[in-house]
Formats: structure tokens, C-alpha cells, sequence
């Protein structure tokens, strides 16, 4: 999301984005199997953790379910935002964020259910089946107008991935990029980056998942695809022949930031904000960072 000066060769982009994987990579796999750790006693306690008021403990909060905190996200959810598709593991960054946050408000893992809820679905208006959903929600005073967001507990930058053997791949500008195809998954902030930054006078190739927009990069159907950060450097791991071509300016010099979803006017969004601020004071959410999403900030700016 920082200014940089894009390397002359796109080699030298695929070389950094190659060591990024690595290092990604490496810490998913030194990550714990496990069931993830609980900041609560064990003992039954429902109290709010530290540096939360009273009225944010379990006994005190108005879930969906009594005793039961449910969080939505979309399915498939996808690496390194969650692994092997599976929420409830605790392993992924926002998969590890759920679970601190419950801890925090009180509630053991046991205590914590996941339920599939649609990208666009969580955004609309009217009633959730969740209690809060994670998800890559970038905030936003549009979305603001149907729902509510916690604190942000994500600073994130929208990036370009190419085919190194692509045309797209020789740009090395904003401006360069507006001759090629591009496309991003329908309702994200990576499709109206494209609008916004990139393509105002055409449509871009729009998907229902991150999965289907790969597949259009891969056969050729659009030439640069356009993702958040670390779920670029997941999508150039897997897919032969990608690299990062560079990310793009902060739209208004504000970093976009993702803040977990509730609904509008929900009793439990002053709560769900305190215990993600107070993951930020303690250091827990820099620690999930580097675990999960290890140096996935390298990537250079576009001009």
C-alpha cells in the first residue's frame, strides 16, 4: 500500500513475489494443527477479557443462540484467510481473528459455531443468520447503510496478477493496464478498484468467486485479475505461470481496511469492536499477521 518504484524487470517482481510465497507458505506450515488456544479459564467463566467492560461477557451478550456465538463466512473460504476450506479449525488468519474475538467476549471454542452465508448475502439489508461474519468486508460508507462493522482488524491493498507471458505483464503503470481485460470476483473492493482506478469506460469480467476469476486469468479470458494482497500471493502459488505485477494506490490515500460484518444496529457491535481493539493493544493481531500472512507486503506499487 506503500509508494515503491516498479522494478524495470517483471522478473525481478515475479522474484520478490516468489520469495513472498515462500515465506507465506512456511508459516502456514509451522502453523499449529491443533485446536487453537483459548484466552478463557476453562472453569465455565462467561466474564469479557481483558480491557473489556462487564457488559461484554458471555452471560451478558444477546447472540442468536444463548451461550453460542455464531459466525458467518462464505464457502469456499479460501487460503490464507482460512485452510482447507474449513472455518472451524482455527487455522487461517480470519479463521484465528474469530476465534480471539470470541475468546475475548468470552466464549470457549466449543462455544463458537460457523454457518456459510454468501459474499453479497452478508452485505444486504434485513436480518443475519449470523451473529458476526468474517469475510475480507472491506469498510465502507455504502456497506455502512445495511450493516454494521466491528474496529478494523486488517489494513489491506488491492493488487494485479498477471500471466508473465501475458502483454499485461510488460505494463508498468496504472495507465499502461487500461488497454487489457481485467476482472475481479462480483461485490468486492478488488472490482471496484477496477472501475475506479483502472477501467471507468469498460465493464470489467466480473465472477462469483475468486476461483472462477483465476480460471478466466488462466484461459485467457481476461488479462489481469485483481486481488487482495495475500490472497494474491496464494492465488500465484497455485496457479503456473502468475506473478504479482504490482499493487495498486490507495484510492484518497486512505488504507482500506477490513472490519468484521453485523447486523445494523446490532447490540453485540460495540462489544465485537472492543475485543478486536483490544486484540490490536495486546499485540495478538500483529502475531496472526505474521503467522498467517508473512511477508505478503512486498509487493510494488503501481503508479
Amino acid at each position: 500500500m506503500r509508494p515503491a518504484v516498479l522494478p524495470a524487470s517483471v522478473v525481478s517482481v515475479a522474484a520478490v513475489a516468489s520469495a513472498a510465497v515462500a515465506a507465506l507458505l512456511a508459516a502456514a506450515a509451522c502453523a499449529p494443527v491443533d485446536d487453537p488456544p483459548s484466552t478463557g479459564s476453562g472453569s465455565g467463566t462467561t466474564s469479557a477479557g481483558a480491557g473489556l467492560s462487564a457488559d461484554c461477557g458471555k452471560d451478558r451478550l444477546t447472540t442468536r443462540t444463548a451461550g453460542t456465538f455464531t459466525f458467518g463466512t462464505d464457502q469456499p473460504a479460501y487460503p490464507p484467510w482460512f485452510v482447507d476450506d474449513e472455518p472451524s479449525n482455527g487455522r487461517g488468519f480470519e479463521s484465528a481473528v474469530a476465534y480471539a474475538v470470541a475468546a475475548k467476549l468470552g466464549y470457549d471454542k466449543a462455544d463458537v459455531t460457523w454457518t456459510a452465508v454468501p459474499f453479497n448475502a452478508a452485505i444486504q439489508p434485513g436480518p443475519k443468520q449470523f451473529d458476526a461474519d468474517i469475510n475480507q468486508f472491506s469498510i465502507n460508507d455504502d456497506r455502512k447503510q445495511a450493516v454494521d462493522f466491528s474496529s478494523p482488524y486488517y489494513d489491506v491493498t488491492q493488487t494485479v496478477v498477471v500471466i508473465g507471458d501475458s502483454p499485461a505483464a510488460a505494463a508498468t503503470s496504472v495507465a499502461e493496464l487500461k488497454q487489457f481485460k481485467i476482472g475481479a470476483q462480483v461485490g468486492t473492493t478488488s472490482y471496484t478498484a477496477i472501475v475506479e482506478q483502472i477501467r471507468p469506460d469498460q465493464q470489467p469480467g466480473v465472477y462469483n468467486t475468486n476461483d472462477d476469476a483465476k480460471a478466466a486469468l488462466a484461459n485467457g479470458q481476461i488479462q489481469a485479475l485483481v486481488l487482495d494482497l495475500p490472497t494474491a500471493f496464494f492465488v500465484t502459488s497455485e496457479l503456473d505461470g502468475a506473478l504479482i505485477l504490482g499493487q495498486l494506490p490507495q484510492a484518497g490515500g486512505e488504507p482500506e481496511r477490513f472490519g468484521i460484518v453485523l447486523d445494523k444496529g446490532s447490540p453485540l457491535t460495540t462489544c465485537v469492536s472492543a475485543a478486536v481493539d483490544a486484540l490490536r493493544a495486546d499485540g495478538t493481531l500483529a502475531d496472526l499477521e505474521r503467522l498467517w500472512l508473512a511477508e505478503a507486503g512486498n509487493a510494488p506499487e503501481l503508479k
